[in-house]
């Protein structure tokens, strides 16, 4: 399952100073950059990390604002809103998968937990597919 949430990316008054970003849905939920890109790819991770937390805390995720229900303070300098778009995880459930004993050999070279690295490179090729 994916969702997707706003966030604001801002710029300070003075421009030199980098961006920060936040979800107007997601309070505490923030990002970082030197550039509005980089601030936009921190998002992607922040939101997935605050999702993840919220999941495992047992909270409800919120039902993300319409884009044209976005407001802001005056005082924010907005430099862009974007739609950060995000796999979500749920309760773990036991497969059987057929994979190469090649490629099985060069994980447990890297990890001793097979299924946290094999779900940690889903996630990664699901967040590189959602952009």
């Amino acid at each position: 399952m994916f969702k997707t949430y706003a966030a604001v990316i801002e710029t300070g008054p003075d421009s030199e100073a980098g961006c920060s970003a936040f979800f107007p849905d997601l309070p505490g939920c923030a990002a970082a950059g030197d550039t509005v890109a980089a601030c936009f790819e921190d998002a992607h991770g922040a939101l997935a990390l605050h999702l993840a937390g919220m999941i495992e805390d047992g909270d409800p995720l919120p039902d993300p604002t319409p884009l044209d229900q976005i407001t802001v303070d005056d005082d924010v300098h907005v430099a862009h809103i974007a739609l950060i778009r995000v796999p979500v995880t749920g309760k773990t459930q036991r497969i059987n998968i057929t994979i190469d004993s090649t490629l099985l050999a060069a994980i447990d070279d890297v990890t001793t937990n097979r299924s946290a690295w094999l779900a940690d490179a889903a996630l990664a090729a699901l967040r590189g597919q959602a952009r």
